[in-house]
């Protein structure tokens, strides 16, 4: 059953409690974890859960969060990214793979 969280935050620790500890960066064509120097391509990982938050005073202020994990690096991780206008392009697997609906 997918937990709901009422901020951010709070869906963080509370990810990272159950072993989300890795902070992915979202790049147009991979995940990339700076600490540990990968560069995870959209067939390395999957999306386990994903949150999505808007800003209280203004909607365009939105987050997205997604649990991931990757069985080919050992790793899991959170990534946050901003969606709606200021959202980076990404490419057509990275897309599909997120789901991902800017």
């Amino acid at each position: 059953m997918k937990k709901y969280y009422d901020t951010l935050s709070l869906a963080v620790e509370d990810l990272q409690k159950q072993g989300y500890t890795e902070d992915l960066n979202l790049k147009r064509d991979c995940l990339e974890c700076r600490a540990l120097d990968y560069k995870i391509l959209a067939d390395e990982f999957e999306v386990d859960s994903m949150y999505r938050f808007e800003g209280d005073s203004n909607p365009d202020d939105s987050s997205i969060l997604f649990a991931i994990s990757s069985d080919s690096y050992k790793i899991k991780g959170l990534l946050i990214d901003a969606y709606g206008a200021y959202s980076d392009p990404l490419t057509t697997d990275m897309i599909e793979k997120l789901r991902y609906r800017p």
